[in-house]
């Protein structure tokens, strides 16, 4: 996060052609971190009420296409073909008293995102199975445009006057003062010079002779 400069998520992705079995897949990319294993079940774990759509409940999605779903419970252990996606999830909140929360709080929110996503993926296996890589690229391409457009995320307007301005000043918003570039000191830290030096200590010191007692 730019404006963070001590907050940071990775998300690293990895898909094996299993049941999520693989407990080294990670092993190379997090020697010497803490990892704590969290199992995401796209049909039977809960996601926020105002998450939930019954067309993307995958207890109730049948495809159209393929015949896959209802995943019904223990759905893991017999339904093929199956997929699982790995994910290595590293956050650093590097701020004393709130990093634990803080990344404890992020990790909550990465996984409520990664179930949901994952659900409707599985949920939308219709609009996309029949898609070429070039054609789920240019969808990718479209969905980002339209999110960003929905968000209100534009790319900066810079505008550039030929209105010259004194040397002296910089331009600045209305709600900031304007500094002039002057070496000279401003008024209210200039000593005034009739004002009396104060004297801090004698300006001569006599030491006792050791000589006499």
């Amino acid at each position: 996060c730019s404006f963070l400069p001590k907050f940071s998520i990775h998300i690293e992705t990895k898909y094996e052609d299993n049941k999520g079995s693989n407990d080294s897949i990670f092993d190379n990319e997090a020697k010497d971190l803490e990892r704590e294993v969290c199992f995401i079940d796209i049909a039977s774990d809960e996601i926020p009420e105002r998450y939930y759509k019954e067309s993307e409940d995958p207890k109730y999605f049948k495809s159209q296409k393929t015949g896959r779903g209802q995943l019904k419970e223990g759905w893991r252990e017999t339904h093929q073909p199956i997929m699982c996606s790995y994910k290595l999830v590293t956050v650093k909140f590097e701020v004393w008293g709130l990093q634990t929360r803080v990344e404890q709080f992020v990790h909550k929110v990465v996984r409520d995102i990664l179930l949901i996503g994952h659900r409707q993926a599985f949920a939308w296996v219709d609009e996309w199975y029949d898609m070429t890589m070039d054609e789920v690229r240019e969808f990718e391409r479209a969905t980002q445009e339209a999110t960003n457009k929905k968000i209100g995320v534009f790319p900066p307007a810079i505008s550039i006057s030929n209105i010259s301005m004194p040397s002296s000043t910089r331009s600045a918003p209305s709600s900031a003062p304007s500094t002039p570039l002057s070496t000279d000191a401003p008024e209210f830290l200039t000593v005034p010079k009739d004002r009396p030096r104060k004297k801090s200590a004698p300006e001569t010191l006599t030491l006792p002779d050791p000589a006499k007692k």
